[in-house]
């Protein structure tokens, strides 16, 4: 099938060349990313409920979860949480099919707390946060759906992406996956609230991280400056593997001894403290925030896989990005995709997609033209194994 693939050359300094770059994770107990996480792992199971009952996903979107921070009085040795955290479940799902009701809140709210338990290990779920589900209703004819033959375009939208990551990009990503899928294993002091933000300035690299930290752990300041310094050797060791460029890593800069003030928490977690969290303010389909790089506003997490192009455009032009830089075997030093909808229309058919390519040194466009175009109309052709890509764990939204 013949669709509207347009390859251009990329008019820009090549990311690496430039002066300034600033790049942003944050982490998987950050307030946003929690309401990422549970928005996301709500739509899943909204989709296994209705792949086992009827074999397919149903439309739903549960992209507007909200997180409301409680209170808490964190001390050196064990603090209490005095106010729960209050996680909101909104959206919209399909309720009832063919007048029968589906058990969706149970499904959304059990989710929703088998998410948090598996992220937030100092967190009492059940004591310090209160779940409510407000997700509308809706129902649906099956006969109607099945008679639909094409997946149509819910929207008039676009999703970016980009290849390949740059050096500080993939340093900031893995520094923020090192600390809370490995080093926290070996270091139950730290929290899974951490943010890592990365500036790069020439050949210099500095790290600003910032890392909850869970009071029942820590005796007193100095194991504090123990854990703190243990945290930014760690990742210098990291650091070391990932890039040949100078690194320097801060932690907790807010920390004031003299003020007795620490990033002290009960449960390793900022929400607990009034931090408030929503879907989309966080990392984008990528697991970064790149401002010095093409990125959509649209949230990712929570809409539906199936014809929600705000999802599935943005999955999509970091996959067809990927696979332009890997497959043209370093010919391309850079490139940026952006695709866009047309509501109504077939979501394998956008309006456009667009590939803007920096080929590298010595390297035409022509060169790498066709096999870019080919990747772009594979994928589009494939674009409905993305729900199973994702309720099979081989993707990330955020």
């Amino acid at each position: 099938m013949a669709r509207n693939v347009q390859v251009e050359p990329l008019r820009t300094v090549h990311i690496e060349e430039q002066q300034v770059e600033l790049v942003e994770r944050k982490g998987l107990g950050h307030p946003d990313s929690i309401a990422d996480g549970v928005a996301e792992s709500v739509s899943r199971a909204l989709s296994r409920l209705y792949l086992d009952e009827f074999g397919r996903i149903l439309h739903h979107n549960t992209d507007e979860t909200q997180v409301v921070g409680g209170a808490s009085e964190p001390k050196f040795g064990g603090g209490r949480v005095t106010k729960p955290i209050y996680i909101l479940l909104v959206g919209r799902a399909t309720t009832e099919v063919n007048g029968e009701e589906l058990p969706y809140r149970s499904t959304a709210l059990d989710a929703a707390k088998r998410y948090v338990r598996s992220i937030c290990a100092h967190l009492d779920v059940d004591r310090h946060v209160d779940f409510d589900c407000k997700i509308g209703t809706g129902s649906v004819d099956l006969r109607g759906v099945f008679d639909q033959k094409a997946v149509l375009a819910n929207d008039t939208s676009f999703g970016v992406g980009f290849a390949p990551l740059s050096d500080t990009e993939r340093l900031v990503l893995e520094s923020e996956r090192f600390l809370t899928l490995k080093l926290k294993k070996k270091l139950p002091a730290l929290g899974e609230d951490v943010k890592v933000m990365g500036y790069r300035r020439g050949e210099t690299i500095g790290l600003t991280v910032a890392a909850a930290l869970v009071d029942s752990e820590i005796n007193g300041p100095k194991e504090y400056q123990a854990v703190c310094e243990e945290i930014r050797e760690k990742l210098q060791d990291q650091a070391a593997r990932l890039t040949k460029r100078e690194v320097t890593i801060d932690v907790n800069t807010a920390d004031d001894p003299e003020l007795g003030r620490y990033y002290l928490t009960v449960t390793g977690l900022s929400m607990e403290a009034g931090d408030d969290g929503s879907v989309g303010r966080g990392n984008r389909a990528n697991g970064l925030i790149t401002p010095c790089r093409p990125m959509s506003l649209e949230a990712t997490a929570g809409k539906n896989p199936v014809n929600h192009v705000g999802k599935i455009y943005n999955l999509l032009g970091n996959l067809i990005a990927q696979d332009v830089v890997r497959e043209t075997g370093g010919n391309v030093q850079e490139i940026h995709v952006r695709i866009l909808s047309q509501i109504g229309k077939p979501v394998d058919e956008p309006q456009v997609a667009s590939l803007q390519i920096l080929p590298a040194d010595g390297v035409k466009l022509a060169q790498v033209r066709r096999e870019a175009e080919a990747i772009a109309n594979d994928w589009l052709g494939k674009i409905d194994t993305l729900p199973q890509r994702l309720l099979t764990d081989k993707l990330t939204v955020f």
